[in-house]
Order: structure tokens, then sequence, then C-alpha cells
């Protein structure tokens, strides 16, 4: 087993460049299946997520290949319409094929999904949707089969803003006879990256970004190239490492309007945010202080920085509350910050992080992706070196943090146990 070793103490300074998105990647690497024709997909992040849904890919009969960061994805001849469960259970985007299969083979065999136990994250939404637009569910012994002859478009409206069941329904729809309206969508950057690319493919949605978006189908989709938007929460990871260590860092390849919310509470915690031409440039030369911070559907702060900003706060003057909405289980590295001496305690959906004066080195697990960030962060605040364990996770959503760290000054390696 690897693990990361962080000795704390260093003061991050340079430049660091942010890799494409994975929340953004995974869905339209899933899109390639609605069309005959060859995609490439530019500034493709080398990750364990991006090589789960390829294997997928490939079992059902694609030929996928990466060249220089781009992908290259072939649909031509689709042998299987069922993902293997070992990929399913691994990663819960996994489910998103199961859209681009409906809407391509009018049939789709799938495991319940799998990932980080962060919360319930329930698929009803998405069997909800396919059912309106025409397919025909059936669920026996954990494994879901939609079957359609011919998806017919439809207004759907989601009881909540999920991404995936946004992404899943709009490739569902890209094909299917007529318009569809989805009403109480997700609004987030990569919601419109997929937007982008499947319009690309010769698609027709309009209102990505938006709360309503309308899907008119067609009868085929051609092959395309595309390139992926940077990874927001990557940028913001960074964007807090900087802070967290008093450093100077330009994070270049970001799309600073993506991260309104994080920059809006880095400048209130006391960092020091900087656009440039060529990214954003990040100084944490001031003391920190303690804010309040609560997630929600984007263009909210979003969950997936609220593991990174806690561990920041841990060292910050005064008491934060951090109010999770999104999901339910999502402050399972709690327990890894206190053995590191922060003082947080969970009241129900908030946590109340009371900043202390220093942090000490301890060993620690990733209990998911963006807990193992939050974990980093803290060992280079801390004193002393901090022990990392079950870093598979991190694996899943940042290329080479390491590397990239110890770029920027930072005193981290990677071990084999």
């Amino acid at each position: 087993m690897e693990k990361i070793i962080v000795r704390g103490g260093a003061t991050l300074r340079g430049r660091v460049a942010i890799s494409g998105a994975k929340n953004a990647v995974l869905p339209v690497i899933a899109a390639c299946l609605l069309t005959e024709e060859e995609c490439r997909i530019a500034e493709t992040p080398n990750l364990a997520d991006v090589a789960t849904i390829c294997e997928v890919l490939k079992a059902l009969g694609a030929g996928v290949s990466l060249r220089d960061r781009e992908l290259i994805i072939n649909c031509r001849e689709l042998t299987s319409h069922e993902p293997p469960y070992h990929c399913v259970r691994r990663m819960r985007a996994s489910f998103l094929v199961m859209g681009s299969l409906l809407a391509r083979t009018g049939r789709a065999k799938i495991a319940m999904p799998g990932g980080c136990a962060i919360g319930s994250r329930p698929i009803d939404l998405h069997l909800k949707g396919f059912a309106a637009l025409g397919a025909d569910i059936t669920i026996n012994h954990g494994v879901i089969e939609a079957r359609a002859q011919k998806l017919k478009g439809n207004r759907i409206y989601l009881d909540f803003p999920s991404v995936g069941a946004t992404e899943n329904l709009m490739m569902a729809a890209a094909m299917a006879r007529g318009t569809t309206v989805i009403e109480n969508a997700a609004e987030e950057p990569e919601i419109v990256d997929l937007a982008n690319f499947i319009n690309s493919m010769g698609g027709r949605i309009t209102g990505a970004g938006t709360n309503i978006i309308k899907v008119e189908g067609v009868e085929r989709l051609r092959g395309t190239f595309h390139t992926v938007i940077p990874d927001r929460i990557e940028a913001g990871t960074f964007m807090v490492a900087a802070a967290a260590t008093g450093g100077e860092v330009l994070v270049e390849n970001v799309i600073v309007d993506h991260l309104k919310p994080v920059v809006a509470k880095l400048r209130e915690i006391g960092a020091e945010i900087k656009e440039e031409p060529s990214g954003v440039r990040v100084s944490g030369n001031g003391e920190l202080r303690a804010v309040d911070v609560k997630t929600l559907p984007y263009p909210g702060f979003p969950t997936d920085m609220q593991a990174q900003i806690m561990a920041l706060l841990t060292a910050a003057r005064g008491t934060s509350v951090i109010t999770e909405t999104v999901f339910e289980n999502r402050f399972m590295h709690v327990n890894e910050l206190k053995r590191m001496g922060a003082q947080i305690t969970i009241e129900g959906h908030a946590a109340v992080v009371k900043g202390v004066d220093q942090l000490m080195g301890a060993p620690v697990k990733a209990t998911d992706l963006r807990a193992g960030a939050a974990l980093i962060i803290a060992g280079l605040m801390a004193q002393g070196e901090t022990e990392i364990g079950c870093i598979h996770h991190i694996d899943r959503g940042y290329e080479d943090i390491v590397g990239k760290l110890r770029k920027l000054g930072a005193d981290i390696e990677r071990v084999d146990n």
C-alpha cells in the first residue's frame, strides 16, 4: 500500500498548471457512445477515474487510446450494453453510460453504482427521468435494466438539481424523438462543457448553465474534437494550499468565473487574490480569520471544496461554522483532522471549527477523494510529519498532486509501504 508523507513548515511558492476537469471529462467520455464516429478529447487528465470509465467503454466494444493527453475514442461497433460490475462498483460516474446506451442502442443494463462513501446520492432521479422519456425500467438483485425502442422527448422536473441526473438525461434526450425540457437542472460548468461537446457533435442543447435546459433530439450525432475545461476543484485546492502555507502561488489554466465562491471565501479568510493574464495569484501572508461556510449547488460554495476549506480554518483565529447541505455524510475527514490536533465538533449538518495555534503531524487516512486533499493541506500546515494512507482516493481526482506540490517547494513524497 502506498502512502503520502508530508513534512510541514514549507512555504509554497511558484506556479502550477491545472489539469483538465475530472467531473467534466467523465460525462464527455460517456457521451462518445452516442456516435459511431471518432471523438478526440484534448486535455484529458491522467486519473484513476478516467482509466475506469475508459475500461467501461472498452468492455462495451469501443476503441480507446491516449496520445499526448488527447483521448481518442471510437464507438463504431458496440458489442455489449452492460458495463462490467467491477468498474461500476469502483466509480459512480460509470452510471453515466446508461443515458448514452439507451439513446444509441435502446437498451442498458447496469449494476447499482459505487464511488466515495460521502452520502446516499440516490439514482432515482436518473431513473424517473429515463421513464419520462419512455424507457421501461426494471430492477432485479441490484441490477438496473432500461429498454426503449425509441426515446421520446418530455418535460422533466428534477426534485434536486443533481449533476449526474442532468448529464445522464441530456445524453439520453440528445437523440430522442422531439424536445425534452429539464427543469431544476444542475447549473455547474461541467454541465455546460457536456452541452458544448454534444452540440459540437451536431446536438441541439440550449440553456445549459441555467436551471432550465432544452434538448431537441436529432437523428444522429457525428464525431468531434473537444478540449476539456480546467478543473475548478483542483484549482481551488491549490489556492487553499497557498493560503494555508502563507505562500504565493500563480495558479495557471483556470477559469476564474467558475471559482467565485471559493475566491470570495479565501479573501474573507485573509488571502490576497489577484487575477493575471495567465491565471490567479494567491498570497497568504496575513493572519487567517474564521468564517462561516455553507455548501450549496452551483453557483454556491462547492461541496467538493468543503474539506479543503475546513483544513485551512483549523488554523484560523476564532470559530468557524461549516454547514454541509449537499451530502449528508461528508464530515468523515473530521476525525482525521482531530488526530492532528484540530478542534472540531459536529452538530447535525454543521461542523464547528475552533482555530488552534498549530496542527501536529500524525498518521491519518484519506476517507474519500476531497478528504485526502484536505489532509495534504493539513500536513503542509502541521508541525512534524504526516503520513496519509488510503491514497487511492486521491488518485481518482488529482493528477500528480505530489509532483506539483514538490515543484512549489513542499516537502512531500509518495512511498511504497
